[in-house]
């Protein structure tokens, strides 16, 4: 049985069309931005129980993050903000993490970034999203002063489930926290 969080991380990794390249009009497509990578938990990144330290889990997000920001906007943003982040269950080690990102919105300088973490144990043939956040990234030019981003455009359908997703658990995450 499928949970929602294993179809959201499922979904989530699952971007059509990612091949749109096209920057027409000041607009990227959310497909552009769409990073994924992935890690083997080592045992230097876990703690005592063998599972993952929650600092190196955020400091995999955070660089998942940059990168979906430096794709969308083309070029240096630095980490504004990181926002509701929930553990939602543990990594073991030896286990495959792998970390989704994509810009869903974005201001006239800032991109927000949504960063699904997800833990696979191949032999078991399980994958189980772990930890989910929402950073701000902000755009700067080679004097480290802002810069404009593009739009956001999304290429097709699923890539507007994607963004309106994303929009959804940021507002419900803003309410939940005050």
């Amino acid at each position: 049985m499928v949970s929602v969080a294993e179809a959201n991380a499922a979904a989530d990794r699952t971007i059509a069309d990612e091949s749109v390249d096209d920057r027409n009009a000041g607009e990227v497509t959310l497909g552009e931005s769409y990073t994924e990578t992935s890690e083997i938990l080592m045992p230097t990144d876990t703690n005592n129980l063998g599972r993952a330290l929650g600092g190196r889990v955020l400091h995999w997000m955070d660089i998942c993050a940059a990168i979906a920001s430096r794709r969308f906007s083309g070029g240096l943003t630095v980490t504004a903000a990181m926002e509701g982040v929930e553990f939602l269950a543990p990594i073991e080690q030896g286990e495959i993490v792998t970390l989704s990102g994509y810009v869903f919105a974005t201001g006239r300088t800032s991109m927000d970034v949504k960063v699904t973490v997800t833990a696979e144990h191949p032999a078991a043939d399980e994958l189980r999203e772990t930890t989910t956040s929402f950073f701000t990234f902000v755009a700067v030019d080679g004097s480290h002063g802002t810069r404009p981003v593009p739009d956001l455009a999304c290429a097709n359908d699923h890539q507007h489930a994607l963004r309106e997703r994303a929009l959804e658990q940021h507002q419900d995450r803003h309410e939940r926290t005050g």
